[in-house]
């Protein structure tokens, strides 16, 4: 019994158990889908840190890759607190990379700090809402030509196509802003991005 037993331990540690599931001695533990823990749990939507460590502790003890871990951390830090507070995806990226090199037991350190990051950081979809936006706009034909002051007119002819004229170059500007047509004419006055009132996001 206990040869076979310590097969079925060889085994789920060889894949990693992808069922979330992990046998550690005469341990079973079981998280369910990791894609609910990782989502919700884990990554805290509600900005509250009470119950990440649990999710991360019981994904990390079910033997979860920290990889699937690390991604979905990055994943939220864009999605979820987006530009309310860009350090959380600084965050999530160097704890990626840190957990690469670092492995286990110490990475569930850095994991747990990017967690609570995330989790307690003000939150914002509103980038990942505007580039569904403008997805949607492509795949629906929208979007006619590059208006002519911005195309390139570094080539022979580029001129005579009227390519560049009337370019208004930003750093000649007030605040290095530049006033000009920059959408194509059918989405001019499109509006894909829209800042909320949540944390840095209060003064773009």
């Amino acid at each position: 019994v206990q040869g076979a037993h310590d097969e079925v331990v060889a085994l789920a540690e060889k894949i990693n158990a992808p069922i979330g599931h992990s046998l550690r001695g005469k341990d079973f533990i079981q998280y369910g889908n990791p894609y609910d823990i990782g989502m919700t749990g884990l990554l805290g939507y509600g900005a509250a840190a009470e119950g990440v460590l649990h999710y991360l502790a019981r994904m990390l003890e079910a033997g979860e890759d920290t990889r699937f871990i690390s991604r979905r951390i990055m994943i939220s830090a864009a999605e979820d607190v987006g530009m309310a507070d860009p350090t959380a995806l600084q965050t999530a990226v160097a704890a990626a990379q840190a957990v690469a090199l670092i492995g286990m037991p110490e990475a569930r350190i850095i994991l747990a700090e990017a967690v609570v990051h995330v989790a307690t950081a003000p939150k914002s979809n509103a980038a990942y809402l505007g580039i569904n936006a403008a997805i949607a706009d492509v795949r629906a034909g929208r979007g006619t030509s590059v208006p002519l002051p911005l195309r390139d007119a570094h080539y022979a002819g580029a001129s005579g196509l009227g390519h560049g004229k009337g370019y208004i170059y930003s750093h000649d500007e007030p605040h290095s802003i530049a006033t000009q047509q920059y959408a194509p004419d059918d989405l001019v006055g499109t509006n894909y991005y829209n800042p909320t009132g949540n944390g840095a996001e209060r003064d773009l």
